[in-house]
């Protein structure tokens, strides 16, 4: 049984109606955001008419700020917004639906003004107005707005998207718009994209920074007004699974790039087209890359699946994996395989993978499957080749293995000190310095250095080579 002390609802009732009153009072004096709160919870004994009052005055104070909101202000304002938004879906939506529908867009409408003022660019913000998109397509479903009056607010929307706060707003208002709807959203993206170039008004050449002559912002804005437009028509022929229409909104000079060619093929997969979906990633343009982006070839292997060639992709993914050494092919091999002969893909893996002839891949895969027993064994071979430059690689390495395998760790540690010293990075000294007195608190935890020199002869060794190097030895008193 809890304590008549612990905080609960059923043990705060006990302090009876004034005393909580007066607390409340005296706890929210000097928040603003406890009175707001407050506030609202008196409007709503009122009814949601008050409550839509308050949501109104307080959406339109946030519009006129215009103090900067850093980063440490972030998890208030986006407070703030959620209690409006809440109070927006749950007490207004359920009494007047159009009054709801109307707050709605105000609220995604303060979009701009958080933006702006936020120099964190903190991925919260985004959330909510995504969420409040979502929000709105419901509240219109429910407030029977007119599918012409609804396509115009959203096709107004699109057009002040600079900061992505309208991304799925067309996605969620489809059951809203229905085919007319999307329609004349349609007709009216076509129409703005085809105009003739106008002039740019202040707040665009403020979105461009442009400081160019008229022309080439107007050639810009025209761009940009297309852009927008292609995107927001990609997501209709999205919402009508029409993939030729999709396909028809890439500019042609972008259908040969690796990632627009796996959005067609995804989207050609699903209508059934497996044979197109292939042409598009092979059309692929493979001219200066090293290798492929992993989504593309992970696409490709499924696209030959689809087609029924399942013994060609197996075959693409382990080619995929013995150029890279990227574990997520080999995983997708592996769960293709029957019981107990992904054992045996597996061992062969680490054994292409300990003879790969870059070792600071190998080494990366081993601790990204994560295999440290095996990335030991890869260090004890072939410590000669480490660089020490690589020093995120050699630091993340040494603490996954320094618990279990020091002697590892200490190879990681001292390729970044070497590294440091040979080169006379001075930049480094102070890192090396704590890499070495790391080295000498897992020496003891050492039975057997092997081909490595013990600690006391490493140390000695170092003074004998880099005895001159006093910025280093200084950080060791």
């Amino acid at each position: 049984m809890a304590a008549k002390t612990t905080l609960n609802a059923k043990n705060l009732e006990a302090l009876g109606a004034q005393r909580l009153a007066e607390l409340l009072i005296e706890i929210s004096t000097g928040s603003a955001a406890h009175k707001r709160r407050l506030r609202m919870e008196l409007a709503g004994n009122q009814g949601s008419t008050e409550v839509a009052r308050e949501i109104r005055k307080r959406l339109g104070s946030i519009a006129r700020a215009q103090s900067v909101i850093e980063w440490h202000k972030v998890k208030a304002v986006n407070a703030d917004l959620e209690t409006q938004r809440s109070a927006i879906v749950t007490v207004v939506a359920a009494d007047d639906p159009k009054e709801a529908f109307d707050l709605i867009w105000q609220f995604l409408a303060v979009a701009d003004s958080i933006f702006h003022r936020s120099n964190s660019n903190d991925i919260a913000f985004t959330e909510t107005f995504h969420q409040a998109c979502a929000d709105a397509g419901v509240i219109a479903s429910s407030a029977g707005i007119g599918i012409d009056v609804l396509a115009d607010k959203v096709f107004a929307a699109l057009q002040d998207n600079d900061h992505g706060q309208y991304d799925p707003l067309i996605a969620e208002m489809v059951p809203a718009l229905g085919k007319d709807g999307l329609e004349r959203l349609k007709s009216l993206l076509v129409q703005w994209s085809n105009e003739a170039e106008e002039k740019p008004a202040d707040a665009d050449r403020e979105i461009f920074g442009w400081g160019g002559g008229p022309t080439d912002l107007n050639e810009i804005y025209a761009r940009h007004r297309q852009q927008r437009a292609r995107i927001a028509l990609q997501d209709i022929a999205d919402a009508e699974n029409n993939v030729d229409a999709f396909i028809a909104q890439q500019p042609e000079e972008t259908l040969r790039a690796p990632m627009v060619a796996i959005a067609i093929s995804d989207r050609l997969l699903l209508a059934g087209r497996a044979e197109e979906a292939l042409r598009i990633l092979d059309g692929v343009d493979h001219r200066g890359r090293f290798e492929m982006p992993f989504e593309w070839q992970e696409a490709r292997a499924e696209t030959l699946e689809a087609l029924g060639r399942e013994e060609e992709a197996q075959a693409y993914r382990w080619q995929c994996f013995e150029q890279s050494l990227n574990g997520e092919h080999l995983r997708a091999f592996l769960r293709k395989l029957a019981d107990f002969d992904d054992i045996e893909a597996e061992e062969k893996a680490f054994a292409f993978a300990h003879g790969f002839p870059d070792v600071h891949r190998a080494l990366a895969f081993f601790l990204a499957w994560p295999l440290p027993a095996e990335a030991a064994k890869l260090l004890s071979r072939r410590q000669a080749e480490l660089d020490g430059d690589l020093y995120e690689l050699m630091t993340s390495g040494a603490e996954m293995l320094r618990e279990k395998h020091p002697l590892a760790a200490t190879m990681l540690l001292r390729s970044m000190i070497g590294f440091a010293l040979d080169n006379s990075r001075s930049s480094r000294y102070r890192h090396a310095a704590r890499h070495l007195a790391e080295c000498a608190s897992l020496a003891p935890h050492i039975d057997d250095f092997g081909d490595a020199r013990p600690h006391d002869a490493y140390v000695a060794e170092l003074k004998r080579q880099h005895g001159n190097k006093h910025g280093f030895w200084s950080l060791l008193s």
